[in-house]
Protein backbone atom coordinates (compact mmCIF):
# COMPACT_ATOMS: atom_id res chain seq x y z
CA UNK A 1 0.00 0.00 0.00
CA UNK A 2 1.36 3.71 -0.94
CA UNK A 3 0.92 6.44 1.23
CA UNK A 4 1.27 9.83 -0.36
CA UNK A 5 2.01 13.08 2.04
CA UNK A 6 1.08 16.49 0.51
CA UNK A 7 3.79 19.17 0.38
CA UNK A 8 3.19 20.94 3.66
CA UNK A 9 3.76 24.31 5.10
CA UNK A 10 5.41 24.53 8.33
CA UNK A 11 5.01 27.57 10.16
CA UNK A 12 6.33 27.92 13.77
CA UNK A 13 4.01 30.27 15.67
CA UNK A 14 6.59 31.22 18.03
CA UNK A 15 9.08 32.66 15.64
CA UNK A 16 8.25 32.26 11.76
CA UNK A 17 5.07 34.37 10.19
CA UNK A 18 3.95 34.82 6.85
CA UNK A 19 7.19 35.03 4.75
CA UNK A 20 7.79 36.05 1.05
CA UNK A 21 9.51 32.49 0.48
CA UNK A 22 9.29 29.33 1.37
CA UNK A 23 12.47 26.56 1.09
CA UNK A 24 11.95 23.32 0.42
CA UNK A 25 13.22 20.47 3.37
CA UNK A 26 13.23 16.88 1.97
CA UNK A 27 13.59 13.71 4.30
CA UNK A 28 11.86 10.45 4.96
CA UNK A 29 9.79 10.35 1.48
CA UNK A 30 8.56 13.43 1.87
CA UNK A 31 8.76 16.93 0.81
CA UNK A 32 7.98 19.85 3.25
CA UNK A 33 7.91 23.50 2.60
CA UNK A 34 9.34 25.87 4.88
CA UNK A 35 9.58 29.99 5.21
CA UNK A 36 13.03 31.14 3.28
CA UNK A 37 15.68 32.21 6.01
CA UNK A 38 15.90 36.07 6.42
CA UNK A 39 19.35 36.88 4.62
CA UNK A 40 20.69 40.53 3.53
CA UNK A 41 19.88 42.04 0.36
CA UNK A 42 22.45 45.23 0.93
CA UNK A 43 26.03 45.61 2.06
CA UNK A 44 25.53 46.26 5.95
CA UNK A 45 28.22 48.21 8.41
CA UNK A 46 30.58 45.54 10.15
CA UNK A 47 30.40 46.47 14.28
CA UNK A 48 33.09 48.12 15.84
CA UNK A 49 35.38 46.44 18.37
CA UNK A 50 34.23 48.72 20.83
CA UNK A 51 30.99 47.64 20.61
CA UNK A 52 31.48 43.70 20.17
CA UNK A 53 33.86 44.01 23.48
CA UNK A 54 30.98 46.13 25.47
CA UNK A 55 32.92 49.13 25.74
CA UNK A 56 29.73 51.01 24.11
CA UNK A 57 27.73 49.04 26.06
CA UNK A 58 25.82 50.17 29.42
CA UNK A 59 28.21 48.88 32.29
CA UNK A 60 25.02 47.07 34.40
CA UNK A 61 25.09 44.71 31.75
CA UNK A 62 28.56 43.81 31.90
CA UNK A 63 28.03 43.95 35.89
CA UNK A 64 25.32 41.44 35.22
CA UNK A 65 28.27 38.81 33.02
CA UNK A 66 30.14 38.96 35.71
CA UNK A 67 28.07 37.60 38.10
CA UNK A 68 26.87 34.86 36.21
CA UNK A 69 30.19 34.14 35.47
CA UNK A 70 31.32 33.65 39.07
CA UNK A 71 28.20 31.55 39.87
CA UNK A 72 28.81 29.30 36.86
CA UNK A 73 25.58 30.39 34.90
CA UNK A 74 24.80 30.79 31.41
CA UNK A 75 21.25 29.80 30.67
CA UNK A 76 19.44 29.73 27.14
CA UNK A 77 17.89 32.86 27.18
CA UNK A 78 14.39 34.02 24.68
CA UNK A 79 14.62 37.78 24.38
CA UNK A 80 12.03 39.78 22.62
CA UNK A 81 12.08 43.23 21.41
CA UNK A 82 9.60 46.08 20.89
CA UNK A 83 8.68 49.48 20.60
CA UNK A 84 5.93 51.41 21.02
CA UNK A 85 4.97 53.37 18.92
CA UNK A 86 2.04 52.85 15.90
CA UNK A 87 3.14 52.78 12.39
CA UNK A 88 6.88 53.13 12.66
CA UNK A 89 9.20 52.56 9.88
CA UNK A 90 11.53 50.00 11.16
CA UNK A 91 15.43 50.46 10.72
CA UNK A 92 18.33 49.69 12.09
CA UNK A 93 17.40 45.78 12.77
CA UNK A 94 19.20 44.72 9.56
CA UNK A 95 22.57 45.91 11.50
CA UNK A 96 21.47 44.75 14.50
CA UNK A 97 21.27 41.11 12.61
CA UNK A 98 24.67 41.44 11.55
CA UNK A 99 25.98 42.08 15.04
CA UNK A 100 23.90 39.19 16.32
CA UNK A 101 25.43 36.64 13.22
CA UNK A 102 29.43 38.03 14.09
CA UNK A 103 28.82 37.60 18.04
CA UNK A 104 26.56 34.74 18.11
CA UNK A 105 29.29 32.90 15.35
CA UNK A 106 30.14 29.86 17.79
CA UNK A 107 26.87 29.26 19.17
CA UNK A 108 24.81 29.58 16.16
CA UNK A 109 27.72 26.32 14.54
CA UNK A 110 26.77 24.47 17.56
CA UNK A 111 22.95 24.65 16.98
CA UNK A 112 22.72 27.15 20.24
CA UNK A 113 21.77 30.23 19.11
CA UNK A 114 18.63 31.16 16.78
CA UNK A 115 17.39 34.41 15.84
CA UNK A 116 14.65 35.64 14.54
CA UNK A 117 13.52 39.33 13.17
CA UNK A 118 11.84 41.77 10.81
CA UNK A 119 13.61 43.88 7.82
CA UNK A 120 14.49 47.37 7.45
CA UNK A 121 11.50 49.07 5.94
CA UNK A 122 9.33 47.08 7.78
CA UNK A 123 6.03 49.15 8.89
CA UNK A 124 5.12 47.79 12.49
CA UNK A 125 2.48 48.13 14.76
CA UNK A 126 2.88 49.29 18.59
CA UNK A 127 4.42 46.45 20.90
CA UNK A 128 4.93 44.19 17.60
CA UNK A 129 7.71 41.81 18.34
CA UNK A 130 10.62 43.02 15.78
CA UNK A 131 13.24 40.80 16.82
CA UNK A 132 13.92 37.31 18.67
CA UNK A 133 17.03 36.28 19.92
CA UNK A 134 17.42 32.77 22.08
CA UNK A 135 20.65 32.50 22.81
CA UNK A 136 23.52 31.34 26.32
CA UNK A 137 22.50 34.66 27.72
CA UNK A 138 26.17 35.87 28.35
CA UNK A 139 27.04 35.53 24.37
CA UNK A 140 24.83 38.62 24.08
CA UNK A 141 24.30 40.26 27.08
CA UNK A 142 26.55 43.18 26.26
CA UNK A 143 24.64 43.79 22.79
CA UNK A 144 21.52 44.58 24.04
CA UNK A 145 22.51 48.90 24.41
CA UNK A 146 23.60 48.21 21.07
CA UNK A 147 21.15 46.43 18.68
CA UNK A 148 18.30 48.76 21.22
CA UNK A 149 20.52 52.12 19.97
CA UNK A 150 20.75 51.06 16.12
CA UNK A 151 16.91 50.53 15.99
CA UNK A 152 16.39 53.38 18.33
CA UNK A 153 17.62 55.92 15.86
CA UNK A 154 17.21 54.00 13.03
CA UNK A 155 13.61 53.90 13.35
CA UNK A 156 13.38 57.43 14.13
CA UNK A 157 15.16 58.63 11.50
CA UNK A 158 13.78 56.56 8.75
CA UNK A 159 10.00 57.57 10.23
CA UNK A 160 10.60 61.10 10.20
CA UNK A 161 11.48 60.38 6.09
CA UNK A 162 8.56 58.57 5.81
CA UNK A 163 6.36 61.44 6.95
CA UNK A 164 8.63 64.06 4.87
CA UNK A 165 8.54 61.92 1.52
CA UNK A 166 4.32 61.37 2.51
CA UNK A 167 4.23 64.79 2.85
CA UNK A 168 5.52 65.80 -0.46
CA UNK A 169 4.47 62.96 -2.67
CA UNK A 170 4.97 62.62 -5.70
CA UNK A 171 7.86 65.23 -5.42
CA UNK A 172 11.19 63.51 -5.30
CA UNK A 173 12.96 64.06 -1.67
CA UNK A 174 16.38 63.90 -0.75
CA UNK A 175 18.42 63.74 2.40
CA UNK A 176 20.99 66.38 3.58
CA UNK A 177 20.57 65.59 6.95
CA UNK A 178 24.88 63.78 7.14
CA UNK A 179 26.05 67.53 8.79
CA UNK A 180 23.68 67.12 11.78
CA UNK A 181 24.85 64.01 12.96
CA UNK A 182 28.38 62.74 14.03
CA UNK A 183 30.18 61.90 11.18
CA UNK A 184 30.52 58.20 12.40
CA UNK A 185 26.46 57.63 12.21
CA UNK A 186 25.69 59.99 8.85
CA UNK A 187 25.65 56.98 6.59
CA UNK A 188 23.21 55.33 9.26
CA UNK A 189 21.05 58.56 8.86
CA UNK A 190 21.70 58.35 5.02
CA UNK A 191 20.14 54.72 5.12
CA UNK A 192 17.43 55.48 7.25
CA UNK A 193 16.03 58.49 4.84
CA UNK A 194 16.17 55.93 1.71
CA UNK A 195 14.44 53.12 3.68
CA UNK A 196 11.89 55.75 4.80
CA UNK A 197 11.55 57.02 0.74
CA UNK A 198 13.87 59.26 0.18
CA UNK A 199 14.91 58.91 -3.33
CA UNK A 200 18.56 60.46 -2.63
CA UNK A 201 20.99 61.00 -0.20
CA UNK A 202 23.84 62.72 -0.30
CA UNK A 203 26.61 60.48 1.18
CA UNK A 204 28.89 58.47 -0.56
CA UNK A 205 28.78 55.81 2.05
CA UNK A 206 25.16 54.66 2.35
CA UNK A 207 24.57 55.62 -1.39
CA UNK A 208 26.68 52.45 -2.18
CA UNK A 209 24.97 50.69 0.35
CA UNK A 210 21.82 51.32 -1.95
CA UNK A 211 23.83 51.22 -4.93
CA UNK A 212 22.87 54.32 -6.11
CA UNK A 213 24.95 57.41 -6.47
CA UNK A 214 25.28 59.97 -3.87
CA UNK A 215 23.30 63.04 -4.85
CA UNK A 216 24.24 66.97 -4.51
CA UNK A 217 24.42 70.03 -5.54
CA UNK A 218 27.20 73.27 -5.27
CA UNK A 219 27.94 74.79 -1.21
CA UNK A 220 27.99 78.67 -1.14
CA UNK A 221 31.78 78.35 -0.56
CA UNK A 222 32.39 77.05 -3.92
CA UNK A 223 30.23 80.30 -5.36
CA UNK A 224 31.84 83.04 -2.92
CA UNK A 225 35.53 81.88 -3.84
CA UNK A 226 34.63 82.00 -7.63
CA UNK A 227 33.25 85.14 -6.84
CA UNK A 228 30.46 84.86 -9.07
CA UNK A 229 27.87 82.19 -9.60
CA UNK A 230 28.32 81.56 -13.25
CA UNK A 231 31.52 81.31 -13.59
CA UNK A 232 31.66 78.62 -10.30
CA UNK A 233 29.09 76.57 -12.80
CA UNK A 234 31.27 77.12 -15.47
CA UNK A 235 34.32 75.64 -13.58
CA UNK A 236 32.07 73.01 -12.00
CA UNK A 237 30.76 71.92 -15.52
CA UNK A 238 34.28 71.76 -17.04
CA UNK A 239 35.71 69.54 -13.85
CA UNK A 240 32.81 66.94 -13.21
CA UNK A 241 31.88 63.75 -15.19
CA UNK A 242 28.91 64.57 -18.00
CA UNK A 243 27.03 62.15 -15.75
CA UNK A 244 27.26 64.78 -12.76
CA UNK A 245 23.75 66.80 -12.84
CA UNK A 246 24.53 70.38 -13.34
CA UNK A 247 22.67 71.86 -10.45
CA UNK A 248 23.44 75.29 -9.79
CA UNK A 249 23.23 77.45 -6.30
CA UNK A 250 21.32 80.53 -7.03
CA UNK A 251 21.12 82.25 -4.25
CA UNK A 252 24.99 83.42 -3.43
CA UNK A 253 24.96 87.07 -4.71
CA UNK A 254 21.96 88.36 -6.49
CA UNK A 255 18.30 88.03 -7.16
CA UNK A 256 17.87 84.33 -7.59
CA UNK A 257 15.59 84.88 -10.94
CA UNK A 258 18.26 87.35 -12.16
CA UNK A 259 21.08 84.42 -11.49
CA UNK A 260 18.27 81.55 -12.90
CA UNK A 261 18.72 83.74 -16.37
CA UNK A 262 22.48 83.52 -16.49
CA UNK A 263 23.15 80.50 -15.60
CA UNK A 264 21.04 79.38 -18.19
CA UNK A 265 22.36 81.36 -20.57
CA UNK A 266 25.64 79.75 -19.83
CA UNK A 267 24.74 76.59 -19.60
CA UNK A 268 22.34 75.99 -21.94
CA UNK A 269 20.75 72.58 -22.17
CA UNK A 270 23.93 71.11 -19.84
CA UNK A 271 21.64 72.92 -16.79
CA UNK A 272 20.28 70.28 -14.84
CA UNK A 273 18.59 72.70 -12.61
CA UNK A 274 18.70 75.19 -9.72
CA UNK A 275 18.59 75.21 -6.27
CA UNK A 276 16.83 77.73 -4.06
CA UNK A 277 18.54 78.20 -0.40
CA UNK A 278 17.42 81.69 0.42
CA UNK A 279 18.71 82.46 3.99
CA UNK A 280 16.40 83.12 6.35
CA UNK A 281 17.28 86.55 7.33
CA UNK A 282 15.78 87.46 3.84
CA UNK A 283 12.56 85.16 4.27
CA UNK A 284 14.01 81.75 3.26
CA UNK A 285 12.52 79.52 -0.02
CA UNK A 286 8.77 80.97 -0.74
CA UNK A 287 5.97 79.28 -3.63
CA UNK A 288 6.59 83.43 -4.40
CA UNK A 289 10.37 82.93 -5.31
CA UNK A 290 9.67 79.32 -7.03
CA UNK A 291 7.40 81.05 -8.79
CA UNK A 292 9.44 83.64 -9.76
CA UNK A 293 12.66 81.53 -10.63
CA UNK A 294 10.53 78.73 -12.88
CA UNK A 295 9.05 81.96 -14.87
CA UNK A 296 12.41 83.49 -15.07
CA UNK A 297 14.56 79.79 -16.13
CA UNK A 298 11.46 79.40 -18.87
CA UNK A 299 11.70 83.01 -20.54
CA UNK A 300 15.53 82.07 -20.73
CA UNK A 301 14.84 78.32 -22.49
CA UNK A 302 16.10 76.44 -19.81
CA UNK A 303 12.19 74.38 -19.25
CA UNK A 304 14.24 71.32 -18.59
CA UNK A 305 15.90 72.93 -15.94
CA UNK A 306 14.86 71.53 -12.60
CA UNK A 307 13.82 73.45 -9.24
CA UNK A 308 15.71 71.93 -5.96
CA UNK A 309 14.76 74.03 -2.80
CA UNK A 310 16.50 73.79 0.51
CA UNK A 311 16.70 75.42 4.08
CA UNK A 312 14.56 74.21 6.95
CA UNK A 313 12.14 72.18 5.37
CA UNK A 314 9.33 70.05 7.42
CA UNK A 315 6.36 68.34 6.95
CA UNK A 316 4.16 71.71 7.36
CA UNK A 317 6.41 74.14 5.27
CA UNK A 318 6.56 71.50 2.19
CA UNK A 319 2.54 71.56 2.70
CA UNK A 320 2.69 74.87 2.16
CA UNK A 321 4.65 74.63 -0.99
CA UNK A 322 1.99 72.03 -2.03
CA UNK A 323 -1.13 73.84 -1.28
CA UNK A 324 0.11 76.48 -3.52
CA UNK A 325 1.03 73.97 -6.36
CA UNK A 326 4.19 74.96 -6.75
CA UNK A 327 6.96 74.06 -9.24
CA UNK A 328 9.12 72.11 -6.58
CA UNK A 329 10.87 69.45 -8.33
CA UNK A 330 13.01 68.15 -5.29
CA UNK A 331 12.89 68.69 -1.61
CA UNK A 332 16.34 68.64 0.24
CA UNK A 333 15.95 67.82 3.79
CA UNK A 334 18.07 67.79 6.68
CA UNK A 335 17.27 68.17 10.31
CA UNK A 336 13.86 67.43 9.89
CA UNK A 337 14.85 63.80 9.56
CA UNK A 338 18.19 64.00 11.64
CA UNK A 339 16.99 66.04 14.26
CA UNK A 340 14.24 63.94 15.10
CA UNK A 341 14.31 61.95 18.64
CA UNK A 342 14.65 58.22 18.90
CA UNK A 343 12.39 56.05 18.85
CA UNK A 344 12.59 53.92 22.33
CA UNK A 345 12.71 49.92 21.89
CA UNK A 346 12.82 47.68 24.63
CA UNK A 347 14.08 44.16 25.33
CA UNK A 348 12.62 40.94 27.67
CA UNK A 349 13.27 38.04 28.29
CA UNK A 350 10.33 35.67 27.62
CA UNK A 351 11.76 32.28 28.46
CA UNK A 352 14.82 31.25 30.07
CA UNK A 353 16.16 27.69 29.61
CA UNK A 354 12.68 26.87 27.84
CA UNK A 355 10.49 27.82 30.44
CA UNK A 356 8.57 30.93 30.31
CA UNK A 357 8.88 33.96 32.48
CA UNK A 358 8.29 37.97 33.01
CA UNK A 359 8.26 40.80 34.61
CA UNK A 360 5.36 42.16 36.44
CA UNK A 361 3.40 43.85 34.45
CA UNK A 362 4.82 41.84 31.09
CA UNK A 363 3.19 38.41 29.97
CA UNK A 364 5.94 35.93 30.31
CA UNK A 365 6.65 32.95 27.81
CA UNK A 366 6.46 33.88 23.96
CA UNK A 367 4.52 36.82 22.09
CA UNK A 368 2.43 35.79 18.79
CA UNK A 369 4.65 37.16 15.77
CA UNK A 370 3.31 36.09 13.01
CA UNK A 371 5.40 38.25 10.44
CA UNK A 372 9.18 36.94 12.22
CA UNK A 373 11.24 35.34 9.88
CA UNK A 374 14.22 32.99 11.10
CA UNK A 375 17.40 34.95 10.27
CA UNK A 376 20.14 33.58 8.43
CA UNK A 377 23.36 34.37 11.11
CA UNK A 378 25.96 33.42 9.16
CA UNK A 379 24.79 34.95 5.92
CA UNK A 380 24.47 38.52 7.35
CA UNK A 381 27.60 37.85 9.65
CA UNK A 382 29.12 37.31 6.18
CA UNK A 383 27.78 40.51 4.56
CA UNK A 384 29.19 42.18 8.24
CA UNK A 385 32.79 41.34 7.12
CA UNK A 386 32.28 42.68 4.01
CA UNK A 387 30.78 46.00 4.77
Amino acid sequence: MQHFLQPLEIWQSDSRGSAPGLRRVEGDGYTCRMPELDRPTRPVPGPLSATLSGANADVYFLRTQAVLKHDGRNPIVTMEVFCRKEGATLCGIDEAKALLGVALKDDAAAGRATVWGLRDGDTIAAKEIVLRIRAPYLSFAHLETAYLGAMAHGTGWATAARAIVDAATPTRVIAFGARHVHPNVADRLDHAALIGGALGASTSAASARHQIAPVGTMPHSLVLIYGDTVEAALAFDRTMDPEVPRIVLIDTFRDEAEEATRVAAALGDRLGGVRLDRASELGGVTPELVAEVRAALDAAGAPQAKIVISGGLTVERIAQFKAANSAVDTYAVGSAISGTRPIDFTADIHEIDGTPIGKRGRSGGLTDAPRLREVDLAAWRDAALKG
